[in-house]
């Protein structure tokens, strides 16, 4: 150790010691995930997407018609969900292939 109070980890991918800083800003960055919509645009939080087809939601009884805007999206680590907020469904999540970016 230097001596200025850095902390190393051994980074078992590279065979080196690294900081513990750098190691911990390269797991955050492997952590993101991109996440597409239909079409291949990129989705990010607090985005509006709506629906390319109509949905049945399993639960609640109804469905979600194609053309349904769902505002203020959250992104869930998981490439292929979302998690959304409809003012009759709660805890809402769907899947990134139907949904379109607007």
């Amino acid at each position: 150790m230097s001596g200025n109070g850095d902390e190393f980890v051994y980074d078992e991918t590279t065979g080196e010691w690294v900081s513990a800083a750098d190691a911990a800003a390269e797991t955050a960055t492997a952590q993101q995930v991109e996440v597409r919509d239909a079409v291949g645009n990129l989705l990010a939080n607090g985005d509006s997407v709506t629906l390319v087809k109509d949905l049945k939601v399993k639960g609640a009884g109804q469905t979600l018609k194609r053309g349904t805007v769902i505002k203020s999206i959250r992104l869930t680590g998981d490439e292929q969900e979302i998690d959304c907020r409809h003012e009759t469904i709660k805890g809402l999540v769907l899947r990134a292939e139907f949904v379109r970016k607007l």
